[in-house]
């Protein structure tokens, strides 16, 4: 399977500004591998009707469900032209207030090989029930990872992202 184009965030988010319509959201942000295009925004407050409630944790996520359901054949048609254009698979989320929802979004099944060691440890979350599987087990490992060490990999991912800044500078 040939490798995707190099594409940055900033192109792609940049891409995305001028692909969705005005009012969507009022902040968003672009996450990609080489796999996946992310596009998460965030919606204004949902409208209020003049009503005071209390219960705001179901009224962010109703808004995020008509969002979803009034913007879906828009989002489809940007998705199919940004796969085209990008190589890569499209995948939407929304934020409002603390609720965020990820209407569409790619499993990518990774291989690797296990010494022993490794896969004994994998077992052993499955035998006590925090895993289905050997897959589920890693995937909650590097969640685990994520959690811990997310500082530390957000410094990791800057020191790349300034690596291919100078890179892309360099003699051609």
């Amino acid at each position: 399977m040939a490798e995707p184009p190099i594409l940055t965030a900033t192109d792609a988010a940049a891409w995305f500004d001028k692909a969705m319509p005005d009012g969507w959201f009022h902040d968003s942000r672009v996450l990609l591998d080489r796999d996946e295009i992310l596009v998460v925004g965030t919606l204004d407050p949902p409208p209020t009707n003049g009503k005071s409630t209390d219960d705001g944790h179901h009224d962010d996520i109703a808004h995020i469900e008509r969002f979803r359901e009034e913007t879906r054949e828009a989002r489809i048609a940007i998705a199919q032209e940004a796969e085209s254009r990008f190589g890569r698979k499209v995948s939407w989320a929304t934020r409002s207030g603390t609720n965020e929802a990820t209407f569409t979004h790619l499993s990518v099944p990774v291989m690797t090989r296990l010494r022993m060691r490794e896969r004994q440890l994998l077992d052993t979350l499955i035998a006590a029930g925090v895993a289905r599987s050997r897959s589920d087990a890693l995937g909650w490992c590097v969640r685990l990872v994520d959690e811990h060490q997310g500082e530390w990999l957000d410094e990791l991912r800057d020191a790349i992202a300034a690596v291919d800044k100078i890179r892309g500078q360099g003699p051609t």
